[in-house]
């Protein structure tokens, strides 16, 4: 299975925030889309880093009163990214050995969709299940 897979069960939205955004707006896209990573992009296509609720934590364990801080400041600037033709078992190799939880997809340089680990979770169930619905059908008949 390709992560082309998933996106078509997911659908390619991504909520990207600017660099340049305070947290106070990073915290109230991330309730609003209740989703739990932001990919950070000055144009709404490139990828400059990612932000995700962890970075938000570690913020405000060391400066309780962050809500000016910028997204620049915070954000994971290098991005492990994938590709619609890339393999959900390779991504999931990915995720864990990294211990990353969001992946933008990315085509010829633009965003074109994101993966999280719930959503790789989510297709592998499902592709456990066919597997098992076959094989039982395969046992019965």
């Amino acid at each position: 299975m390709k992560i082309n897979d998933v996106l078509r069960g997911k659908g390619n939205q991504v909520v990207t925030i600017s660099p340049e955004a305070t947290v106070t707006e990073l915290l109230a896209l991330l309730a609003e889309h209740n989703v739990g990573a932001l990919v950070v992009s000055p144009d709404g296509s490139s990828v400059a880093g990612i932000v995700s609720e962890r970075d938000v934590v570690r913020l405000l364990n060391r400066t309780p009163d962050a809500g000016d801080v910028r997204v620049s400041a915070i954000m994971t600037p290098e991005v492990h990214t994938c590709t619609p033709d890339d393999l959900v078992d390779n991504l999931m190799r990915l995720m864990t050995d990294r211990r990353i939880r969001h992946v933008p997809v990315v085509v010829d340089g633009a965003l074109a969709g994101i993966v999280s680990i719930g959503d790789v979770v989510k297709t592998r169930i499902g592709e456990l299940e066919f597997e098992r619905e076959q094989l039982s059908n395969y046992i019965s008949g």
